[in-house]
């Protein structure tokens, strides 16, 4: 049985970070009840990862919010923001590896 990677992508930060998306996370964020405006700007946020500026959240420190702007959006937005959380698996010979996946991701305006 062929089962499909549950991988979308996978880019470096501008810190050396691997993190991916999966497909489901891209279903979620491209619902019609989440963030529809997100369809036509997945190359956008891949260079959010890759280039945007990180934040690290005051409440949870596994959680980033990486973001930057754009001149093409829609509405009156200016930004793509993404929420990584940065975690760990255990790898096949009981090593803990990076495990920095997208949760979410939207359009902002930001002044």
């Amino acid at each position: 049985m062929i089962t499909e990677d549950p991988i979308r992508w996978s880019v470096k930060d501008r810190y050396g970070s691997e993190i991916y998306l999966t497909h489901e996370r891209w279903q979620h964020i491209i619902e019609p009840i989440n963030h529809p405006e997100m369809t036509d700007f997945e190359d956008h946020l891949r260079a959010t990862i890759r280039q945007g500026q990180r934040k690290q959240d005051g409440l949870n420190p596994q959680k980033y919010r990486y973001s930057l702007a754009f001149d093409d959006l829609v509405e009156d937005n200016t930004h793509i923001v993404a929420i990584v959380l940065f975690r760990f698996r255990v790898g096949q010979a009981g090593e803990l590896l990076p495990n920095n996946f997208i949760v979410t991701a939207y359009q902002k305006e930001v002044w």
